[in-house]
Order: C-alpha cells, then sequence, then structure tokens
C-alpha cells in the first residue's frame, strides 16, 4: 500500500507533537514494559547511554574520513540544579575528548543547559561548556530549538560569540524568517550549520517540510553561506537536496570551508559517498538517556521510519 503525501505529512505532525509532550514522554518512561520498548526503538539513533559509547563510535567514524560532533542529547531543562548538571556533564565530555586521539565539537541545545530557567542560566552554562571546549582544542555548535524560542537562542548565542567567536550556530531553512537570522549571524565568524528543522510549526512561521519553497530557501541560504566564504555545515540526509546542492555549486562545495554533516546511521551511505568523491563530511553522534525528542523527531522526519521502528522493537512478551 503506497500512502499519500497528505497522510504523512499528517503522520509527521503527530510524531512532532508526540515529541514534544512532556507528559507522553513521562508516562512512557515511567511504565516498565514503556521504557524497555522506547529503549529499542532509541538504539538506533543513540550511541549508547554515556560518553564511552560515543568516544568509541566517534573512533569508528573518524577512521571512515570524517569529522565528528558529539551532543549529549537533551532539552528543556526547567530546574537550575539539573542544568547545571548537565553542564558539568558537557564539561567532562569536552574534557574526555581534549584526552582523546580524536577531535570532535560539542553540540547542545540552549535548553539543556538552562535557558529556559532564565537567559542567564543558559548564557553562564554555554559559557561554561565554551571554555571548556576552548581548552580541549575544539569548540562548540549551538543547536536550533523550536521558533519560540529563536529569539532567545540567538541572542544569548551572540553573547557567547562575543567571548567565543569561533562558537558556532543552527539554522533551520523552513522558517520564514531565516533570510534575516542569516543576514545577522553570518556578521560572526564560527560556522553556521544550515538544517531543514524538524520541529511542528504553523504555515505562518515555516514553509512545509521538504515542500519546493523550503527546498529553495535551503539551497539560497547554502548558496549565499558558500559564495561568502563563510564556513558552513550543510546538514541535510536527502540526496536529492545533496544533488541539487551539487548542480548549483559544483566544485565549490569542494571548498575548505564546506562540509557536508549527517546524524548517525542516518544517509550513512550517502556520506560516505561524499567523503569518497572529495568533500569533507562530519558525523553527528548523540548519546545519553533523555533522547525522546531527539528520536521521535528523527522518525516524524520520514514517518515511514514507524516501520523500522517496529521491526527494532521486535517480539516482545507481556
Amino acid at each position: 500500500m503506497e500512502l499519500s503525501e497528505d497522510t504523512l505529512a499528517r503522520a509527521a505532525d503527530t510524531l512532532r507533537a508526540w515529541a514534544h509532550d512532556e507528559g507522553l514522554k513521562a508516562r512512557v518512561l515511567a511504565n516498565p514494559t514503556g521504557a524497555h520498548l522506547a529503549a529499542r526503538l532509541a538504539k538506533r539513533y543513540i550511541a549508547g547511554e554515556d560518553a564511552t559509547a560515543a568516544l568509541d563510535l566517534l573512533q569508528v567514524n573518524t577512521a571512515r574520513g570524517h569529522r565528528g560532533s558529539i551532543e549529549l542529547v537533551g532539552e528543556s531543562v526547567r530546574q537550575a540544579n539539573i542544568a547545571d548538571e548537565q553542564t558539568e556533564e558537557f564539561i567532562e565530555l569536552a574534557r574526555r575528548i581534549g584526552a582523546a586521539p580524536e577531535t570532535a565539537t560539542i553540540s547542545f541545545d540552549l535548553s539543556h543547559v538552562g535557558s529556559v530557567v532564565s537567559a542567564d542560566l543558559g548564557l553562564r552554562n554555554g559559557l561554561a561548556i565554551a571554555q571548556a571546549a576552548r581548552k580541549a582544542g575544539t569548540s562548540i555548535m549551538i543547536s536550533a530549538e523550536g521558533s519560540d524560542r529563536t529569539d532567545l537562542v540567538l541572542s544569548i548565542y551572540e553573547q557567547m560569540a562575543n567571548e567565543f567567536p569561533e562558537t558556532g550556530i543552527t539554522l533551520q531553512a523552513r522558517l520564514h524568517r531565516t533570510p534575516a537570522d542569516l543576514d545577522r549571524v553570518i556578521q560572526r565568524p564560527g560556522p553556521i550549520r544550515v538544517v531543514k528543522g524538524a520541529f511542528l510549526e504553523s504555515e505562518s512561521v515555516a514553509f512545509s517540510r521538504d515542500s519546493g519553497p523550503m527546498t529553495a530557501a535551503y539551497i539560497e541560504a547554502s548558496v549565499k553561506l558558500v559564495r561568502s566564504g563563510h564556513r558552513v555545515n550543510l546538514a541535510t540526509h536527502d540526496p536529492q537536496l545533496v544533488s541539487r546542492l551539487q548542480d548549483e555549486l559544483g566544485d565549490e562545495l569542494r571548498e575548505e570551508h564546506v562540509e557536508f554533516e549527517m546524524l548517525q546511521d542516518l544517509g550513512t551511505e550517502l556520506l560516505d559517498s561524499l567523503r569518497r568523491q572529495g568533500f569533507a563530511t562530519r558525523e553527528y553522534i548523540v548519546y545519553g538517556p533523555e533522547w525522546w525528542l531527539y528520536v521521535i523527531n528523527r522518525i516524524a522526519e520520514h514517518p515511514e521510519r514507524v516501520l523500522e521502528a517496529i521491526a527494532d522493537i521486535g517480539v516482545v512478551e507481556f
């Protein structure tokens, strides 16, 4: 049976709503059976529970020729003490990266380290992680969040970039506001990661995912960055979009300020192919127990992945 585009779109929106439903997350993970099934589902998308698993995968990916970025996954922390605890884990991650033979940048959501509690807390903890990353010989990349937090994210990013200009920022091509945001952040030297955008957004705020206007917006932003000479991470697993970028930019994509970035176990063959063709590539590694939003959003990007999820869960005895 072939599903219609409308059915797939509605399924994706449902999954994105589940991703942000903290009550649903709590109920599923509080139930031993639910938690066990969810852990099976998540295994495809995360390296494991701890930094050791992420660093082991980094070693494998480096041997395949890819650069790395690592995230202790999590978001929307609403207690200051937990935000501080998570910040200490990022600082320890930076220390371990600094001691490892392979290197990687560190990615995170500002809401994971306190920005939802207060902007000052998010800034303080973000600066602490940036300092630890610099000491380890690497840098940080701030991830995108829902459009309702974009102003907050960009404000904190700019304050951090004043002290740590190597700090990177992520922009979502599908948001209508992104061209103006790009003009704003391109003034800073840190890398800009361009993603489609995975959050549930209204039509007044964002183009539909994988629509013609969204693809055009992604290509427009990418062309502007590549031809400006600004460092850019073209983050997409979409082979058609990669092909469009190659048609538009050709060998300009081989220049040293450009790289393709993909999430672990998503687009693996495409990323390996790009590396063999001489493009700079980076694989994004995720680890940790707070994977709910991340994993459900990954499935929502391609709702047909629900079948993979069912296969991953396997036969269960109740």
